[in-house]
């Protein structure tokens, strides 16, 4: 085991005194990582949000996050260490939309991404990540399906479940949306032997030359119980560092060099060690707000 150093020894020494437990994203950066109780895709982050007994909760991601945490755990402190770190995508639906595939659709569900604003969630009748999505609405009772706000996980779905009529958004993760089919090729052409990974946030073109889909969790254990011995990852750089300790002897190549989110990367350990010396900044929600986002958050983690 690696000797921590000065900052790291800082932080476990600010968890104890200040009653914290630090949740991150496999999105930030490794040095982020390795001082956090906690790692995982939003998923996870989301289960175990709901059972840390601490009562602060320091999410290192960004904001949709801290509000899911906040929804969750509504008598606990959930600080954001930046509280500028935001997600594009999660504002890229409306209430308006919403309002209106209501009126257009019977039998409507409006499911909706965990990476999204909490208003959305408000709204949405289900919440779902990309590790869950597929079980979730192959299990909901709805024939038409409302998929907001990633316009691509929302296909990748559809594509699964033809019997059900989908409505898409035009939202997009832009770090994912950015990877072309040209990538690809040009990924294969310089590593023949190796398979390619993906996250289902990427274009169509994108994932069908894909030799394997799958959430940023289910990406890591392909890595693991997969026998090739290299791999080419479609998905944010930070993903690598669980990915070359989990697999030392493998070796990991980027689809892109610039498959980088400059949200998540905003969280540093100086703004670790920051939010738990000041107890901010602090995710507020009004209890009206965190009650009706609560409920397809929760319906989520019960279908899952």
């Amino acid at each position: 085991m690696k000797r921590m150093n000065e900052k790291q020894l800082k932080i476990q020494k600010l968890k104890k005194e200040k009653d914290a437990v630090i949740l991150a994203h496999y999105y930030v950066t490794g040095d982020v990582q390795a001082i956090a109780d906690y790692v995982g895709d939003s998923f996870y982050l989301s289960q175990v949000a709901e059972k840390v007994e601490a009562q602060k909760i320091v999410m290192c991601g960004v904001r949709f996050m801290g509000e899911s945490a906040k929804i969750l755990n509504p008598n606990k402190t959930v600080l954001l260490p930046a509280p500028n770190a935001d997600c594009p995508m999660a504002h890229m639906a409306t209430v308006e939309q919403i309002e209106k595939m209501r009126t257009q659709y019977d039998d409507l569900a409006v499911v909706c991404y965990v990476n999204s604003t909490a208003e959305l969630k408000m709204h949405a009748d289900v919440c779902v990540t990309s590790a869950n999505a597929l079980k979730i609405v192959k299990a909901l009772p709805n024939h038409n399906i409302f998929f907001i706000p990633d316009e691509n996980l929302g296909r990748f779905v559809a594509a699964q479940i033809p019997e059900k009529h989908f409505i898409f958004n035009d939202g997009f993760c832009p770090t994912h949306a950015f990877l072309t089919a040209k990538d690809v090729q040009a990924a294969k052409e310089k590593h023949p032997h190796a398979p390619v990974l993906v996250h289902p946030e990427c274009r169509p073109e994108v994932t069908a030359l894909a030799d394997y889909v799958g959430s940023t969790a289910a990406l890591i254990r392909y890595t693991k119980t997969n026998p090739a011995k290299e791999f080419i990852i479609g998905t944010e750089h930070g993903v690598l560092y669980d990915m070359e300790h989990e697999s030392p002897e493998k070796t990991f190549y980027p689809l892109h060099a610039e498959q980088i989110c400059p949200n998540m990367k905003q969280i540093t350990l100086d703004k670790v060690i920051w939010a738990l010396e000041t107890e901010t900044p602090v995710i507020h929600m009004d209890t009206e707000r965190a009650r009706c986002a609560y409920t397809p958050l929760k319906r989520m983690l019960e279908l899952s």
